[in-house]
């Protein structure tokens, strides 16, 4: 049976949740700072469904700070008692510099974030994030940096929605092409163009408007309404109109 609490929003009664910019000096490095809370004190624990996105994270929860590298598939939490997490989205194709090896090497991985940030002191807000992140303002990686406008630019780009299109526009094999996006991103190309598009289903059903799926899947570039569900299911976790009922 399915957890009513995850229906129409209902999860919003126990845990909330918010973002904030980083200072601008660190923009080029993090795409947001993030926090949710929860209390579910007196109630069953509740799963957390969180959906993928090309950003290796850095959270901090119960004292303890983590480093998420980017997750392929869907991801779930278990979410108990009282508690909080204040958290890091770095800028996709810039986390190897903090690293210091290929982004694949963390890919659905969570490693303690003090075997990559020495020292690292848990801070309790994000001017505190912005003070333990500034001191790598300094730390170059222009290939990185190169990387990280492609993924913008996908971003951005709608039309763009096959490799071979992004190999024309970089001027890169693909193999290049493939191996930059694992040493800088920790995903394939590929991935990222398919995340994206996915992201425009989740757009779509958010204006509560009928959705003729067909239409959608050939807007979006597949073959047929089988091919998106199937990715989506995939991605999500579950197939669209499921998700939709979650929101």
């Amino acid at each position: 049976m399915r957890d009513r609490r995850s229906l129409a929003g209902a999860w919003a009664s126990f845990q909330s949740h918010g973002f904030a910019e980083p200072a601008p000096a660190l923009r080029p490095l993090v795409s947001r700072y993030w926090w949710a809370r929860w209390d579910l004190r007196g109630q069953p624990d509740y799963v957390q469904l969180m959906v993928p996105y090309p950003n290796v994270q850095l959270t901090f929860t119960d004292g303890t700070g983590w480093v998420r590298g980017v997750s392929r598939g869907r991801v779930t939490r278990t979410l108990s008692g009282r508690d909080s997490v204040l958290g890091v989205a770095f800028r996709p194709g810039v986390f190897r510099r903090f690293l210091g090896a290929p982004v694949d090497s963390i890919t659905d991985l969570s490693v303690p974030a003090a075997s990559i940030f020495a020292a690292l002191p848990v801070p309790e807000s994000t001017a505190a994030l912005d003070t333990l992140l500034s001191s790598f303002i300094g730390h170059e990686d222009p290939v990185g940096d190169e990387v990280a406008g492609w993924v913008d630019d996908i971003t951005a780009t709608r039309e763009l929605r096959r490799v071979d299109q992004l190999t024309s526009r970089y001027n890169v094999s693909e193999r290049h092409l493939q191996r930059l996006f694992a040493e800088h991103v920790g995903v394939g190309p590929k991935w990222v163009l398919r995340r994206f598009r996915l992201h425009e289903v989740t757009e779509r059903l958010a204006t509560r408007s009928a959705v003729d799926w067909a239409v959608l899947a050939a807007d979006l570039g597949y073959a047929d309404q089988a091919h998106l569900t199937r990715d989506f299911t995939n991605m999500f976790g579950e197939p669209p109109t499921r998700y939709a009922a979650r929101y």
